[in-house]
């Protein structure tokens, strides 16, 4: 797999709402749901679900009650791709701070779309391939978002033939660039 694509692929299991502030306050909590749901104010049966799917994509694992410091009490560990996906975390939460709009990884494939540019993928059919999985109605919903948000620029072009161009917008091309170079990195 590319390095680009493996960084694509990392930003996008790292979107949702839940999944990076659980990757960062995991061991600062112990390990432990109910520190970790208090730290992160979220209901039990969110945390639950989302706990689970990061167990299936193999970010952390459930300590067995015979390994756990309470046996009644479930324990969380980051895994080898988990502290991996942590410091990639780390990388989003700093441009998402630099880039001033909020959490942008809150929804699904808003940072693979701006590093999508970053990597000069510029037209729809080119981000939809280099992303893979992004459906065209998503990917058309999420270019819609950020154009209007200013974070990229939409134009239209007229050779070969009449078509939209998606570039990134002059302040979010500094951080965007930087968290692609914090990401190459990480996993060079």
């Amino acid at each position: 797999m590319r390095t680009e694509d493996y960084i694509l692929q990392i930003t996008h299991e790292l979107s949702g709402q839940w999944t990076i502030p659980v990757l960062l306050a995991l061991e600062n909590c112990g390990g432990r749901f109910t520190p970790l749901q208090q730290q992160l104010a979220i209901a039990p049966a969110r945390l639950s679900d989302n706990l689970k799917r990061m167990c299936i994509s193999g970010l952390i694992q459930h300590i067995s009650p015979h390994e756990r410091r309470h046996p009644l009490l479930p324990e969380y560990v980051l895994t080898e791709k988990g502290r991996l996906y942590r410091e990639a975390a780390r990388s989003v939460q700093l441009a998402e701070a630099n880039i001033g709009y909020g959490r942008l990884s809150a929804k699904a494939w808003n940072v693979p779309v701006l590093l999508a540019l970053d990597f000069k993928y510029e037209r729809f059919q080119e981000i939809r391939l280099a992303l893979q999985h992004v459906t065209p109605g998503i990917l058309s919903a999420r270019l819609d978002e950020l154009n209007t948000d200013g974070l990229v620029n939409k134009v239209v072009t007229e050779h070969p033939r009449p078509s939209f161009l998606y570039r990134l917008n002059g302040f979010a091309k500094k951080p965007v660039h930087q968290l692609a170079a914090d990401l190459f990195s990480l996993v060079r």
